[in-house]
């Protein structure tokens, strides 16, 4: 199969079909930053797991194979492959096995161990999931976890307040020693003044910080859209740095769009009202 014209990325995510997150916002993202997205459902679920009480849940574990053997047979390749919420301890080996039989052309990989926000594991993840979601990290380049996530991969206490920056380096350094060269971590509580991303690039030694005004409102998918465009601003080329600012003035953006326009917080961010900013970005090479 002959070389694509443009990135193509396997999105291994969730379909929350109400609620924006997972696929609902990946796909829109990617696509405006003109990267070609592949989705491998997990799982497809009638909204996500936040708040909206318990939703209709379809569990795809059993054809997950069947799709990436299909594509293998095909010869197609991705320069990417992203995954995030996974269903079930099987999932993470499945993506595991997945990622060891696309590794030929040396994709990047990037895990988004999707796993609890708040200080809470999401309601699906189990304490031995948790700990085998540490054989996924092993494969990846790059990891996007937030804070609550960093906090059950370390066996580390949760605080909601005030997270000293120092103690945080430490975190990104023991990450790192989980297997890959680069970590970002989300979603770090600076009191109520602001939100604070930290990534390290282990091959440079470098730490970086970029951070958004904290708004006093939550919204499922922001960890989603920022790992998004995070994802499309280094297949472009872009440095660590560059893509975490990046990925971090357009979640502060539909967030400031969102808590504006007073919506309700339960079904995500306005992206809709903020893609063409995105867009604006693009062009043809």
């Amino acid at each position: 199969m002959m070389k694509p014209l443009i990135s193509r990325v396997v999105a291994v995510h969730d379909i929350s079909c109400f609620g924006r997150c997972s696929l609902t916002v990946i796909m829109p993202i990617l696509s405006c930053m003109g990267i070609q997205v592949c989705p491998l459902p997990t799982a497809v679920l009638s909204t996500h797991l936040g708040g909206f009480g318990q939703p209709a849940f379809c569990d795809f574990t059993d054809h997950m194979s069947d799709f990436f053997q299909h594509w293998k047979r095909e010869g197609i390749t991705f320069d990417c492959i992203y995954s995030g919420f996974l269903a079930s301890e099987q999932q993470i080996k499945v993506v595991c096995q997945f990622i060891e039989e696309f590794s030929q052309n040396t994709p990047l990989v990037l895990v988004d161990p999707v796993m609890g926000d708040e200080g809470k594991l999401y309601s699906t993840y189990t304490s031995h999931m948790q700990e085998q979601m540490k054989t996924l990290i092993r494969k990846a380049d790059i990891i996007t976890p937030n804070y609550t996530e960093a906090c059950f991969l370390l066996g580390e206490p949760y605080q909601d307040d005030h997270c000293d920056i120092a103690s945080m380096k430490k975190w990104l350094l023991a990450l790192a020693d989980m297997g890959p060269s680069m970590v970002v971590m989300t979603g770090i509580p600076w009191g109520k003044k602001k939100i604070v991303n930290l990534g390290y690039d282990r091959n440079k030694g470098s730490y970086w910080e970029v951070s958004n005004d904290y708004m006093p409102a939550r919204y499922p998918g922001t960890g989603d859209v920022f790992a998004s465009v995070l994802a499309g601003s280094l297949l472009k080329g872009d440095s660590l740095p560059i893509a975490m600012a990046q990925a971090a003035d357009f979640v502060g953006l539909a967030i400031k769009k969102t808590f504006d326009a007073g919506t309700n917080p339960q079904e995500g961010v306005l992206l809709e009202a903020v893609l063409p900013w995105l867009c604006r970005g693009f062009s043809w090479e």
